[in-house]
């Protein structure tokens, strides 16, 4: 190859390089490996398979969110209104929960805006889980019933949403459980960011 030739491949290479930098989201899971003496050592890359480093943190690439957060406020609004349950807290719960993707389903099977699960499908009357309208105003219902439940307890009443009444009656407080607790958290912190609007 001529000289004109390699400069032109070394360019592109470098375009490519720098290109794929800019699309692609770098990653760096975190790991952790604790010495005899019970030293915690940390690094994005395990020097040795023989320290025992275990994976200690998986960062996820950020995305940013794909779904508009105001396509659904008057779904959110009538609802509001016809369950008694606030608009910026519903806007709350639909963001923790499916953070606005009307056709999102969890792992354990809850589906739409608001992560219901298919054994409230009948007793909410939704026929079209992923219908925004349907999806939103049984969510609504169902949240209202555990706050009803919990006497207007607010964490109590989202720790029920996310984990069910029966392990709130159990524990008499917020499960322990750290989803659930993290939920509660999510809900709350996007309750007063959308109520301070």
């Amino acid at each position: 190859m001529d000289r004109n030739t390699l400069k032109l491949i070394g360019i592109f290479s470098l375009a490519l390089v720098v290109l794929l930098g800019v699309v692609l989201p770098v990653e760096a899971d975190i790991y952790r490996y604790i010495d005899g003496n019970g030293v915690m050592h940390f690094t994005n890359v395990p020097t040795s398979s023989i320290q025992n480093y275990k994976l200690f943190l998986k960062e996820k690439p950020q995305i940013t969110n794909r779904y508009s957060t105001e396509k659904y406020d008057s779904l959110i609004s009538d609802a509001s209104e016809r369950h008694g349950v606030s608009f910026p807290l519903l806007k709350a719960i639909i963001k923790a929960e499916s953070d606005f993707d009307p056709h999102a389903v969890s792992k354990k099977g809850a589906t739409g805006l608001m992560q219901i699960m298919p054994e409230n499908f009948k007793p909410l009357g939704i026929r079209d889980p992923f219908d925004p309208w349907e999806n939103i105003n049984a969510g609504a219902r169902y949240f209202k019933q555990m706050y009803d439940r919990f006497k207007g307890k607010l964490a109590l009443s989202l720790a029920a949403y996310n984990a069910g009444p029966t392990a709130v009656d159990r524990y008499k407080t917020i499960p322990p459980y750290e989803e659930t607790e993290e939920y509660v958290r999510r809900v709350l912190k996007y309750y007063y960011n959308y109520k301070n609007l």
